[in-house]
Order: structure tokens, then sequence, then C-alpha cells
């Protein structure tokens, strides 16, 4: 599974419950050592610290279900990225980024983007059941798709990768209220204010805020969960119930599928699926940083000096929640969680309700150590961490010029800081 991002919108999860507004401190003073909250003190792909055993025993039923591999007869297709959450995010551990890129495509004509739903659009899976070994595929009379799944078609003239992105201390984010983004947003200088989208919410039936996905597609870590396994390994859920057309023929569907549910049925029909995979994603950890010592106390401060935390913000807190190891903590995400308008650096594809092209969510940096530095921002173009800075544009360019303006030996001392992280 990959990112989770939605075929014509959305793709990301649910949120449990929360009320209560909530303080952020958008650009904290660095100190030489990181606050070392609760939920920093794991081995990366711990469960949260502080569950019960009760919660500890749903987390560890969550990773199973993240780690299965999901066969044909499961309901698996007919197109699909991956068979498996964890086949993806496993880098550094279950729950981690990955090296595979999803692919979006679509034609866009001045600044109107067309999915290109007829044609399969705009999320174009990479493999279908026919790429399954003989052995492993349930026998479709007429299923001839292509087992590269659904090539972008030639009327596309915008294709653009999105990087599989790490789960790491997702739960705390979305036990942090709406209201929190709101706030953070307004309090952010007009050069490089960014916005908390409000995205349709399937559990409410309102509009609330996305906090999940390059262009904060999703609202919630459940429907992150439902939506990935609808769009990501073509299982249908209660909450995605319809299954995506391969090619954007839905007679393809009927001819391909090998799990065959009644008319009117889903695949996983209780959500049960779902739900584990929401749990895993709620109680697991943190990346935790490393101590910030030697050259990275001074490229902590220079973090702050020349305005990255203006967007990559330090440190949030979570609001109330029936999980007491979710209620009220302070974490360090080193991102708003909002998108910002990022020039040339956009992908041009648009996101849910009303992100537009060029509108990126502020990648979190926490846990970066963990991905491949030569494989860095969303479609993998940057090949070292300076490379990554020095593509920021839009709203970043002010921060990526005042980079490029260090001397070598701060350029240094920056990276030693990021590479705490």
């Amino acid at each position: 599974m990959k990112g989770c991002n939605q075929k014509v919108g959305s793709r990301l999860g649910m949120s449990m419950a929360i009320a209560a507004t909530i303080t952020v401190a958008a650009c904290d003073q660095p100190t030489e050592q990181l606050d070392r909250t609760a939920s920093a003190l794991t081995s990366l792909g711990d469960p949260l610290p502080g569950l019960d055993a009760t919660q500890t025993g749903l987390f560890e039923d969550g990773l199973d279900a993240f780690n299965e591999v999901e066969t044909v007869a499961d309901g698996l297709g007919p197109v699909f990225n991956e068979r498996a959450c964890g086949n993806c995010h496993n880098v550094g551990a279950s729950g981690g980024s990955g090296i595979q890129f999803e692919v979006r495509a679509g034609h866009l004509t001045g600044t109107t983007f067309d999915s290109l739903v007829s044609e399969g659009g705009q999320l174009f899976d990479l493999f279908s059941v026919t790429s399954l070994p003989a052995a492993e595929r349930t026998t479709i009379p007429g299923c001839n798709l292509a087992p590269n799944g659904e090539p972008v078609p030639a009327d596309a003239n915008v294709t653009a990768l999105r990087r599989t992105t790490a789960l790491f201390g997702l739960g705390l984010v979305d036990a942090t209220p709406d209201s929190t983004f709101v706030a953070l947003a307004a309090s952010q200088p007009i050069a490089i204010r960014g916005r908390a989208p409000l995205v349709p919410n399937l559990t409410t039936g309102t509009p609330t805020v996305g906090k999940f996905g390059w262009k904060d597609q999703v609202p919630t870590l459940h429907q992150f969960s439902g939506d990935a396994y609808l769009n990501e390994m073509g299982i249908t859920n209660p909450q995605f119930p319809t299954e995506q057309p391969p090619l954007g023929k839905p007679a393809r569907v009927n001819a391909c599928d090998g799990a065959r549910v009644e008319p009117g049925s889903v695949e996983d029909p209780d959500g049960e699926d779902v739900d584990h995979f929401t749990d895993f994603m709620s109680f697991l950890a943190a990346a935790a940083p490393l101590p910030i010592t030697g050259m990275a106390v001074s490229g902590s401060q220079i973090f702050t000096n020349i305005g990255c935390d203006g967007c990559h913000v330090r440190t949030l807190t979570s609001g109330s929640s029936p999980v007491a190891a979710l209620a009220n903590q302070t974490y360090h995400p080193y991102s708003d969680f909002l998108v910002h308008d990022m020039g040339s650096l956009g992908d041009s594809i648009p996101g849910n309700g009303d992100v537009g092209l060029r509108e990126m969510r502020t990648a979190p940096l926490w846990g970066l150590r963990f991905v491949n530095p030569t494989n860095l921002l969303h479609d993998g173009r940057a090949t070292s961490l300076e490379d990554a800075i020095l593509r920021h544009d839009g709203q970043a360019a002010a921060a990526r010029n005042a980079f490029a303006s260090l001397s070598p030996g701060q350029k240094q001392n920056l990276l030693a800081f990021l590479n705490k992280l």
C-alpha cells in the first residue's frame, strides 16, 4: 500500500472522536536536547508507551493484518499497487516509508484538470490480477487485463509519482483537534501561511480538516485505512464499497474480480481488516529523535534562523482521547500538516476538496533519517537532503534562498541536525 490518496479525490484515514481546542507552539526555540516525551521513548516500530493490555493486543492484531498478504480470494484486485500494507511501508520497521511510488496522472488544460476517470484515473494502479503467479490467482475466464495494471493513458499530459510515506506517530496527529491546525494556519506570517483544507469525512458526513497524504486528501486514519484497502489493494469495504473499475471500464470488474461477492456486498463486509489497520496506525509510536549534540546543536538553531520551522513546526499537542497514551500528548512532527503553495515543487495534480495543483502538505520530518536519502520529496526527484532543500519553491523559496546563502560549515551543521530526526 502506498501513501494513500483516492482515485478521484481523497485517500487515507479515521480519527477517534476528538473534541477540545488546543494551543500550539508554532516556532519553538530549539534546545540542545529535544524534549524526550513519553511518545519518543520507544524503538522504531514499537507501540506507543502507556497502552493498556487490551490496546497492546489491538496493536498486535493490527500489525498482523498490516503484514497479511492478500489473495484474489480475499478480494485483491482486479487492479492494485501491492498485496500487503507492509510490503510498501517497511523501511526501518513495519509502518515505515518505502521505495515504492504510486502513479497519478491526468490532462491539464490551463488550470483545469481532467482526472481521466473513464480511463482509470487519476490513480493508475501498477498491477492486475493477471500479474500474479498462476497458482495464486483464481482462474477468471475472459479477464484479459495486462499484468502491468493500468498504464497511463496517451492523452495524459501530467504524470506525478507519490512516494510511500511513514506511518510512525500518526495516531497523535489523528488525536489532534482540527482547531489546532486552523489556529496554526492563522498564526503563520502571510508569506508562508498554509491552509487547513476541508475534505469529505465519510464517518461524519461533514467536511473536516485533511491531515494525511501528500495533498492532505484524507481527514482521519480510519478513512485512510478504508481508502488504502480499496485503492491500493482493490478490496472493497463499508467506507469504500464500490470496486475501482480497471482502466475505467466497469465491465472488467466482473470479468476479473476473483472474490465474486454478491451484488451490494463488499469484500471486507464488517470492515474488520480496515479497523485492524486503523488500530495499528493509531497505536504506532513516533520515531524517536537522536540526542541533539555537536554540530546538530548549531544546526537546530540554523533551522529556526532561516525559517524552516515556520512550516516544519517542531511541536504540537494532541487533544482529548479515550486512549490515555494519545490524550494531551506533546509530540515533535516537524510539520504543520497544512498545505502550502510550493510553486514548481507542486505536482500539478489536484487534491481532495479545493487543494490546488501546486499545493502540497508540509512533509513531517520526524523519522527523516530512516528515509532513503537518495530518493526524497514526494516524487523522489531529490537525491540528497541538500538537493531536497534547494528544490523547495513557492512559499518555501525564502527559506531555500537563506539555506543557499549559508556557509559550507553552516550547511553541514543544519544537515547534521536533520540527520538526528
